[in-house]
């Protein structure tokens, strides 16, 4: 069953730092371009970060230059280095494939930024 977890959220303060991981499971992996998303209360989820296979990424103009997406092939991961964090990024951060989301939605992990 192909599943996905996301973990490495927290409460932090604005200008703080955390990294987020993603899971996957199943076959394929590595020919799958992933993405981080984003959900903040009463708001769509949005899309904030995507890489492909080979590492060629693409970001948000929200999050770009703060936040940074990379994978590792071999253990089927996927990160979101989240720096310069603002109480504006507090929401639920997911992971999935992109531009199809081809999982289902895991849990997600809450990032929250007090200011």
């Amino acid at each position: 069953q192909e599943q996905l977890v996301e973990s490495g959220g927290g409460l932090v303060q604005a200008g703080g730092s955390l990294r987020l991981s993603c899971a996957a499971s199943g076959s394929g992996f590595s020919f799958k371009t992933m993405g981080w998303y984003r959900q903040a209360s009463g708001k769509p989820r949005e899309l904030l970060a995507r890489i492909t296979g080979g590492g060629s990424a693409n970001y948000a103009d929200s999050v770009k230059g703060r936040f940074t997406i990379s994978r590792d092939n071999a253990k089927r991961m996927v990160y979101l280095q989240l720096n310069n964090l603002q109480p504006e990024d507090t929401a639920v951060y997911y992971c999935n494939t992109y531009p199809r989301n081809i999982y289902s939605w895991g849990q997600g992990t809450q990032v929250t930024v007090s200011s």
